[in-house]
């Protein structure tokens, strides 16, 4: 099917990012959207304390050991980021608002934001309460669906949306980070490749500060670098597999689909990804405890219980690793869930700092799995 291109509008700032977009896409060419809410925790805050707005504002709780949930704009300039110490934020910026997380809150703005998506576009894949991804390779006119899907978000909700668009969840995923917030940016691949490669490979997803550093001690300190890297000196200083895997960052390959759930959903989960990895146990089960009850909520609503019990965590080197335990009775209750899933964390207890954290509810009552689909709590399963 030939490719027809439909007019382009001008995207986000228009900084230099030009769009690529089709109208009638080739079922070859996958069409793919990340949708990424601006500083969601803060824009769900300004709804509330709307003279706020224009200030520097931190989310964050008031422990001694809190870290920053996340920070407006207005404070990101001062150096202030999620994850980092709270502690730290008030000495960058000691002029910031700080107000403490209302999770509740989050979750009821993001069950009505993604709501919303799941009614114009048929293929969503939801990874958290702030981002998700979108296929839209059946849609005529992708990039004018998605404006009017911003648009319609930002009226009822508040909630600004950036979109990156590509023909893969890498490019787009990058993309749209590329000009927040309100960001609109559509590219292809060699686009992504040419028009980033003076960039840092830590951008890329995947890519910690630990092979970041790895990387730049090897001078492949850029992604274009990265790209003309020879792959059997990166066998030898990563292993193969690690080694094959940078390169395809590099020429922002990846072919993962856009898994939206149809039909009874198997499991259900949460997951976070920090801006800055986290070493400290006791804040990673802070954040497991906060998730859990996140996912008992929509455990409740949905009307659904389980009985096992799963963590995910993903360390600073990319390794990913996942432990589960099946309890005698279906639950459905924050406690209950957030006991087990803390007990997991801390008998793996992780060896590195973790970039990735999650939490999983499977063997819903309507279920029979079979006695090799759970795993014992000492069993790990290891991917890159």
């Amino acid at each position: 099917m030939q490719v027809v291109p439909e007019p382009a509008p001008r995207i986000g700032s228009g900084r230099g990012i030009r769009q690529t977009s089709w109208a009638v896409p080739d079922p070859a060419r996958r069409v793919i959207a990340h949708l990424d809410c601006d500083a969601f925790y803060v824009s769900v805050e300004l709804r509330r304390r709307p003279e706020l707005r224009g200030r520097p504002v931190v989310v964050a709780g008031s422990g001694p050991r809190a870290v920053v949930t996340t920070a407006s704009y207005e404070a990101r300039r001062f150096g202030v980021g999620s994850a980092s110490p709270a502690s730290q934020a008030r000495r960058l910026c000691p002029d910031a608002v700080f107000v403490p997380p209302d999770f509740a809150a989050y979750r009821e703005t993001s069950r009505a934001v993604w709501s919303l998506v799941r009614e114009r576009l048929a293929v969503v894949e939801v990874v958290g309460l702030d981002e998700g991804y979108a296929d839209l390779t059946a849609v005529g006119r992708p990039l004018h669906v998605l404006r009017e899907l911003v648009a319609a978000v930002e009226a009822a909700t508040g909630i600004v949306i950036s979109v990156g668009v590509g023909p893969n969840r890498l490019v787009a995923k990058v993309a749209s980070d590329l000009e927040k917030p309100r960001g609109f940016v559509a590219l292809g691949r060699e686009d992504a490749c040419r028009r980033l490669a003076d960039r840092p490979p830590r951008m890329l997803p995947g890519i910690g500060p630990k092979t970041a550093e790895r990387l730049d001690a090897l001078g492949l300190a850029t992604i274009g670098a990265l790209q003309a890297a020879d792959e059997t000196r990166l066998a030898e200083c990563f292993g193969a597999r690690q080694g094959r895997f940078l390169r395809a960052r590099a020429h922002f390959h990846d072919d993962a689909p856009v898994q939206a759930e149809s039909g009874p959903a198997k499991s259900r989960s949460t997951e976070t990804t920090f801006d800055a990895d986290i070493a400290d146990v006791e804040e990673l089960a802070r954040v497991v405890r906060e998730m859990a009850d996140g996912l008992a909520d929509g455990l409740r609503r949905a009307g659904v219980r389980g009985r096992t019990v799963g963590i995910k965590v993903r360390l600073d080197d990319w390794t990913t690793v996942t432990r589960a335990r099946t309890l005698p009775g279906s639950v459905d209750d924050a406690p209950t869930i957030a006991r087990v899933a803390e007990e997991l964390l801390r008998a793996y207890d992780p060896p590195r700092p973790v970039r990735l954290l999650g939490v999983r509810m499977a063997a819903f009552d309507d279920e029979r799995p079979p006695p090799a689909a759970v795993a014992p709590a000492d069993q790990l399963s290891l991917a890159l």
